[in-house]
């Protein structure tokens, strides 16, 4: 028994993407629990009313930042030569630059007309941070798909510790001292892009012989060789987030009360093991796809994937979402109660998510960027649609948009399975060995709720 179990820890520890994924989330274990510890705290030193303004803000700065780079950040892993990725990522960074300073330009020629259309009039001193936002967002994440491409994932992740803590201290600092929401708003930008500048010293001095190559025929021949990123991704991306954050600017200038801060909480909450698991799996996974499509091994790898993702993230999810309503009074605060409600609604919204966000890259990898637009174009109207109907009905709101989500998150799997041509038997085989796993989960779910009801 030791001799296999001793082989079998020898081969895990030979296995370059499992390897990876390790370094990756440990790296995100450590940024996820700062962020997510201190929250009991924030909802303390902030109202759900500051927590409103930070959503509109989050959602804004994550509609524009996603295209910003035009999409060629995704593409820097794939291209065969260095010098050509280095370009790429030139003509990411130039575009990120100018999104910023057309956001600024906007910003401050129009500042009421913006506030007026997101109802949000305490957000108008404040935009100033939008611009900013823009630009660290987007930069850090070009510069985060070359250091993917090199496979410098402990960079990476003792990145995403540093912005993490920056992040999070910023906005305990300034809860404490009664800033305002300004707080929440500045951590969550350091929180999404201080750590460009350091890792983009570190690219530099790790690969600056590299960037050298850089020139302007070279920016003009990638842009034209990868225009697909440009013409279909951008629209998908914008799409895509545009599906997830529209909603709740919807929600938050039209319902009444601070339901989009209850919202966000419910979101941060669900999207930390999305960012824990899914966030690394996504990076390394993007990193070994275009060898597996090359070997015409892509379907059996995604799968191998998404049973890993089922084992490791569906039990934690639904544990989640089993506690949550009984739970967030507790830890949150007796205010906080309708955000544990949301998130018990937002459980199947997020295992689904949880699925396929990682490996929905492989409609890049296979060149089906127009099958990926044409799917969160799905998503946008299914979501807006349906969170608008119930706006104007005036009931389940929330739920419906958490519903929205699911249903949207359920046809993308469909469709990355079907695409990357994934076996049927295969996927029924992964998804049975998730099962006891994720029953374990339920039953600590069920336990940990009877013991909360005791003791109210």
């Amino acid at each position: 028994m030791q001799t296999v179990l001793r082989n079998r820890w020898g081969a895990i520890r030979k296995d370059g993407f499992v390897r990876s994924v390790g370094v990756l989330m440990g790296g995100t274990v450590f940024a996820q629990a700062i962020t997510v510890l201190v929250l009991p705290l924030l909802t303390r030193l902030y109202r759900p009313e500051d927590f409103s303004i930070l959503a509109v803000y989050a959602a804004v700065l994550a509609i524009i930042s996603v295209v910003a780079c035009l999409r060629l950040e995704i593409a820097i892993p794939l291209p065969g030569l260095d010098e050509d990725a280095a370009n790429l990522l030139a003509l990411a960074l130039l575009s990120s630059a100018g999104s910023g300073l057309v956001t600024a330009m906007v910003v401050m020629l129009w500042p009421a007309w913006i506030t007026e259309c997101l109802k949000q009039p305490d957000l108008r001193s404040h935009l100033w941070l939008l611009p900013l936002g823009v630009w660290l967002t987007s930069s850090y994440a070009a510069i985060q798909f070359w250091v993917t491409r090199k496979k410098g994932f402990a960079m990476l992740a003792k990145t995403r510790v540093t912005q993490s803590a920056l992040g999070t201290g910023t906005q305990l600092g300034m809860g404490w001292l009664a800033f305002g929401p300004i707080g929440l708003l500045l951590g969550q930008l350091l929180n999404s892009g201080a750590g460009a500048f350091r890792l983009g010293y570190k690219v530099w001095q790790a690969d600056k012989n590299i960037f050298y190559t850089i020139h302007w025929a070279g920016m003009r021949r990638l842009l034209k060789e990868y225009e697909k990123f440009p013409r279909y991704s951008v629209w998908e991306a914008l799409a895509n987030n545009a599906g997830i954050q529209l909603p709740m600017l919807i929600i938050a200038a039209l319902v009444v009360g601070p339901e989009a801060g209850y919202l966000f909480l419910a979101t941060r909450i669900m999207a930390s093991p999305i960012s824990l698991i899914g966030g690394a799996v996504a990076q390394v996974y993007l990193s070994h796809a275009p060898e597996a499509y090359k070997a015409k091994d892509l379907g059996s790898f995604t799968v191998k994937i998404l049973g890993g993702l089922m084992r490791t993230g569906v039990g934690p999810l639904l544990f989640i979402g089993i506690v949550a309503p009984l739970a967030f009074p507790v830890i949150f605060g007796s205010n906080w109660h309708r955000a544990g409600e949301l998130v018990a609604w937002m459980t199947p919204w997020f295992i689904m998510q949880l699925l396929s966000s990682p490996v929905s890259m492989s409609l890049h990898v296979t060149g089906n960027q127009s099958v990926a637009f044409l799917l969160q174009m799905f998503g946008f109207i299914l979501r807006v649609a349906v969170t608008g109907l119930a706006v104007w009905s005036g009931k389940w709101i929330s739920e419906a948009y958490a519903i929205s989500g699911f249903v949207f998150y359920f046809v993308y799997n469909y469709v990355i399975l079907k695409t990357v041509g994934s076996q049927k038997a295969e996927v029924i085989r992964t998804l049975g060995s998730s099962l006891v796993p994720a029953g374990l989960w339920v039953g600590g779910g069920l336990i940990s709720s009877l013991l909360l009801l005791l003791a109210k």
